[in-house]
């Protein structure tokens, strides 16, 4: 067990998954919170966690938490990190970090005045497999990266009344799959120069299936897809002037990769063999930025994430999505 104490803040899927890999890795869950007495202890009971609560305010006012995780759906992470910053927390935000740009400087300035972590938890840029992967790419293996595509697409529930199709709480394929393969051409190719998207439209007005371009301000282009109504091979592949690296799906998921030579030749194949889902890479990461008195991250910065968010942003324009609370 480590001396952070962990606090989980709501109790869906992904507050299921986050916490069964901190359990695996052994770090230390004090306390999780939900809007539901019910729900908060159920939780807690599964995971062997030693305090629940039946509201977020009681969790992030236990002075035995250190840190939070939020895991509640988007719409909400400005308030519930706003909420934990305060009461003196540190906190690892569930992606997207926020609705839009905006509320992203937001949660940034605050942790900034309470000398606090806000980080957002893209677990992706934490995993083996990407650690690796910069390393062939800082290593000029296959030379200048010319294109990156990726894709994540899902069949998920159609019901308008599903918080993935309800605009009032981001819904939409954009912000709950679209954010890694935006994020991760962000990682490997940086900043945008321009960016060009297409979407169709679900009867709730949330986009169902997008299709990006982006021109990267420092050299080469990618092409991103993201869907909510077919699955894919969510798979990824990078190529250069010297070679390529073919990311087998599921690439934003501890996964292996291939790198070929300009020939085809294969120059290395690299396989993930880990414990769990993987999320508690981030974890980790944070526990020692935290005890080293870093409050951002070197791998995913939190200016980068608002950066990010303005990616979304300007996409959500090209195709006409508003939500509500934005």
């Amino acid at each position: 067990m480590t001396a952070l104490r962990w606090g989980i803040l709501a109790t869906g899927g992904i507050a299921h998954a986050f916490t069964a890999d901190l359990k695996t890795a052994g770090l230390t869950v004090t306390a999780v919170g939900s809007r539901r007495t019910e729900s908060a202890q159920e939780f807690a009971a599964q995971y062997g966690i030693p305090r629940s609560y039946g509201s977020y305010d009681e969790l992030v006012a236990d002075p035995e938490v250190d840190i939070v995780y939020i895991a509640t759906p988007h719409s909400h992470h400005l308030a519930c990190a706003a909420l934990a910053l305060e009461h003196g927390k540190h906190v690892l935000i569930e992606k997207p970090l926020t609705l839009d740009a905006d509320q992203a400087v937001a949660i940034r300035d605050l942790a900034a005045d309470h000398g606090l972590l806000a980080m957002e938890a893209m677990w992706t840029r934490y995993l083996p497999h990407m650690v690796r992967l910069r390393e062939v790419l800082a290593a000029d293996v296959i030379g200048e990266v010319r294109v990156l595509s990726a894709d994540h697409t899902q069949n998920l529930p159609t019901d308008p009344d599903h918080r993935l199709n309800d605009l009032a709480l981001g819904g939409g394929a954009l912000l709950d799959l679209g954010i890694y393969p935006v994020s991760f051409a962000w990682d490997v190719l940086g900043a945008p120069a321009e960016v060009l998207a297409t979407a169709q439209l679900g009867e709730t007005g949330a986009d169902t299936d997008v299709a990006i371009a982006v021109r990267h301000a420092a050299g080469g282009v990618s092409s991103l897809l993201t869907s909510m109504r077919g699955a894919g091979a969510n798979a990824a592949q990078i190529v250069g002037t010297k070679g390529r690296i073919e990311i087998d799906g599921v690439f934003y998921a501890p996964t292996s990769f291939r790198v070929f030579d300009v020939d085809g030749a294969l120059v290395e194949e690299f396989r993930t063999e880990i414990d769990g889902r993987g999320m508690q890479f981030q974890a980790l990461y944070a526990e020692r930025l935290i005890a080293e008195g870093r409050t951002d991250s070197d791998l995913l910065p939190i200016d980068e994430s608002i950066a990010i968010m303005g990616t979304l942003d300007e996409i959500r324009r090209q195709i006409g999505v508003v939500y509500p609370r934005s």
